[in-house]
């Protein structure tokens, strides 16, 4: 008999004892990168570039109100329509819809909601200044209107 034997073809296993936790760990980097969108944004958004900006410091306390044309206008029209949250609403409505969105907050925080309007830049003034007076009557006083970020090459 010879000294030396041929290896017998087995095959190498690799490794799987890590295996779960890579995987647990590129889980937990999509879930917390991943931004999930609340609304559907139904209306135009051509939104006005600003030259001064500021930042907000709670977010948690800022509700959107969509202005502009539907994207759907065979449906809905030609005509500016406010969106809040995921369905148009009517100017009278603006109140109740301010009242349902400060109930959602803690009672230190009603006091402190901000609205942001987002407009598109073809919206007609009317329907801002008649969202304006509807805002006041709910007593919410804090409104800013959104705009791009300001990037280097502008």
């Amino acid at each position: 008999m010879s000294k030396f034997k041929k290896k017998s073809e087995s095959s190498q296993d690799i490794p799987t004892a890590a295996l779960p936790d890579i995987i647990f760990m590129l889980l937990f980097f999509f879930m917390v990168t991943t931004v999930m969108r609340e609304t559907e944004v139904l209306v135009k958004q051509d939104i006005p570039r600003a030259e001064q900006l500021v930042k907000l410091e709670k977010k948690k306390l800022v509700t959107y109100l969509y202005v502009g044309e539907p994207k759907e206008p065979e449906i809905f029209g030609t005509e500016s329509l406010i969106q809040a949250n995921d369905a148009f609403i009517a100017i009278d409505g603006i109140v109740q819809w301010v009242n349902t969105e400060k109930d959602q907050l803690s009672e230190v925080e009603r006091d402190q909601i901000t609205i942001s309007l987002k407009v598109d830049k073809e919206t007609k003034m009317g329907i801002i200044v008649d969202i304006q007076t509807e805002l006041r009557e709910a007593n919410a006083r804090k409104i800013i209107y959104a705009t791009p970020q300001k990037t280097d090459d502008n």
